[in-house]
């Protein structure tokens, strides 16, 4: 018996659903995970390729360094959940952290800063030739992304998959925002075309990220770039790297991959100071 047009549909359908279904289950699988890998190392590439991103200026740094407002914002609801509650020690600790996170909030306005440098950098905000790049959040991500916005210039955000999603921030240029499974391949794409790596205060996040890159420079596995820590105070507070000299974990010249500024136009002319000395401009 021959079935009609809406039955034969309706079979198209449900076959098209059970092998989506399938194939979710088979891509989702161990057997699989090398796909997977390559999915999510060339949604990236080839778009970075198609907009002719050959350089990025990587900007790493805390998702919960905001701007001032904000910071002081949530600081003042954090002062009357504690004056309601003064003997809490949860509380008291929140509060102070939101101190500290409002005297942190000028790093938000110079990582802004800073991508402004980047997106007026080259031949002008058209020029992707040396492009930011950032890990797509909110906080030191979203203001360096922004900074770039608001002179006009394209910049990339590289997101993750996290238990607490983090959404990209709405600065980044929307055809350069990628979201990541793995950390791996999104830390490859942090390293491949990176010319120079600006490291403002954060958490593990950006702990993990800049020690990935200072091991890959030491071992020779990456070519060297002007790494650059914004904030010594705050760098030789959590890190004391002459300490793990003197211990001799490592070598007197591990102490010359990275170097100190204060503020995003001082990081910017040390790295064109080291392309310059290095002669390999990025211009």
């Amino acid at each position: 018996m021959k079935k009609n047009n809406t039955t034969a549909k309706t079979d198209k359908q449900t076959s098209v659903q059970k092998y989506t279904k399938e194939d979710k289950q088979f891509l989702y699988s161990d057997d699989a995970r090398g796909i997977r890998l390559q999915l999510d190392y060339l949604k990236a590439e080839t778009s970075l390729k198609k907009h002719g991103v050959d350089h990025t200026i990587v900007v790493f740094g805390s998702a919960r360094v905001t701007e001032f407002a904000e910071a002081l914002k949530k600081l003042e609801k954090i002062k009357q959940k504690f004056e309601a509650k003064p003997d809490s020690d949860t509380l008291l600790q929140q509060l102070r952290g939101a101190e500290r996170i409002v005297e942190k909030s000028r790093y938000y306005e110079e990582a802004r800063e800073f991508g402004k440098l980047v997106g007026q950098s080259g031949k002008g905000p058209d020029d992707c030739s040396v492009t930011l790049m950032t890990g797509g959040g909110p906080g030191i991500m979203e203001a360096a992304n922004r900074g770039a916005y608001e002179v006009g210039a394209k910049s990339i955000g590289l997101n993750i998959e996290l238990p607490r999603e983090q959404h990209p921030n709405p600065y980044i240029t929307p055809e350069l925002s990628f979201q990541f499974r793995y950390f791996a391949i999104r830390k490859l794409h942090f390293m491949q075309r990176a010319k120079a790596l600006v490291v403002f205060p954060g958490g593990f996040g950006t702990l993990d990220e800049l020690f990935d890159l200072l091991t890959l420079i030491q071992t020779g596995k990456s070519p060297a770039i002007p790494v650059v820590l914004v904030c010594r105070s705050y760098w030789s507070r959590i890190i004391d790297f002459e300490y793990l000299y003197e211990e001799g974990v490592i070598a007197k010249e591990d102490l010359d991959i990275f170097e100190y500024a204060e503020d995003a136009r001082e990081a910017w002319e040390a790295i064109l100071r080291w392309h310059k000395k290095k002669k390999t401009p990025l211009f």
